[in-house]
């Protein structure tokens, strides 16, 4: 009895980590810049086999899978094209992960009394989902921006994009401010749950793997790297399905799926099956280790560095 009097007495376990959103948005931005460096082209190789037209009867499909797509893409274009398109993710990266992270930050504040308490993991998912929320306003365009880029291929015939700029440029006029923003649902149908899950299992993770008696500043660099890795992964096993469905959605003639993300889910059962959902699934998980490893690890030294410099922000 006295020890559950105890217990109860005890105040509720506080935070180590700064609640400031200017050090979250800005270590958030900085974490994004090396997620998409050490990333980028393994989402060039996914987003060709998400989008590679359905071969005709008795032909072989354009990529046998992701090796074959890679070596294709090299020797045809050379090592920068698995490069392509990455200069609209570069520019947009750092405030889509600022802002990220900074709603992270911002719906654990939103749900707790008082900031500096530890947040429950339920409240852990759905500041996630807020933080999904934030970042699809400049999310959804840039995707956009990336897919079309990436999926245009070196051939002899003439590329219809110079680059991002005339992307922008070119389907402005065609379909004013909408067709920028062409997939904003789909983004978000990908996002909302992604996001969650991204933040729910590193949380989980990083705290699994704080030594007894420490805090989370006291976690090494490893532990923090293998936490944002599968942090990744179980992002993208929760976001890969809608991820195809908004890169054929985003990537498609202008009038091929009027109704939006439903039609193309309707045409992707009736042509080729639910297995077409996880088209890309190898590319995006070698993918997702690497690169939110680099991710989670960036911001956790960026958020230490200004913990630092300004302690009291």
């Amino acid at each position: 009895m006295a020890e559950k009097e105890i217990a109860v007495a005890e105040p509720q376990k506080k935070q180590t980590r700064s609640t400031s959103g200017v050090k979250n948005f800005l270590a958030g931005g900085f974490g994004g810049i090396c997620c998409v460096v050490s990333g980028h082209p393994l989402d060039t190789i996914k987003v060709r086999l998400q989008t590679m037209p359905q071969p005709e009867p008795g032909q072989k499909p354009l990529f046998t899978g992701t090796l074959d797509c890679a070596l294709k893409t090299v020797r045809k274009e050379g090592i920068l094209g698995l490069y392509k398109g990455m200069a609209a993710p570069v520019v947009g990266v750092a405030p889509i992960f600022a802002i990220c992270f900074w709603g992270f930050n911002m719906g654990k504040k939103l749900q707790l009394k008082n900031p500096t308490d530890e947040p429950t993991y339920f409240q852990i998912l759905t500041s996630g989902f807020f933080a999904g929320v934030c970042t699809t306003v400049i999310m959804a365009p840039g995707e956009r921006i990336k897919c079309i880029l990436q999926i245009q291929q070196a051939s002899g015939a003439e590329k219809k994009y110079a680059g991002p700029s005339d992307v922008v440029k070119k389907l402005y006029k065609q379909s004013g401010i909408r067709g920028v923003y062409k997939g904003t649902c789909a983004t978000l149908l990908r996002d909302v749950p992604a996001s969650g899950m991204y933040f729910a299992s590193y949380e989980f993770l990083l705290n699994a793997l704080t030594p007894e008696g420490k805090t989370r500043k006291d976690v090494g660099a490893l532990s923090i790297l293998c936490a944002g890795g599968v942090a990744g992964m179980m992002n993208w096993s929760v976001g890969i399905a809608p991820d195809v469905l908004k890169s054929r959605l985003q990537t498609a003639p202008e009038g091929t799926y009027p109704n939006g993300v439903r039609d193309v889910f309707r045409h992707m059962m009736r042509e080729e099956g639910p297995g077409a959902l996880f088209r890309g699934l190898t590319p995006v998980m070698l993918r997702a280790f690497p690169a939110n490893a680099a991710c989670f690890l960036g911001f956790e030294l960026a958020m230490k560095f200004f913990d630092w410099i300004a302690p009291d922000w």
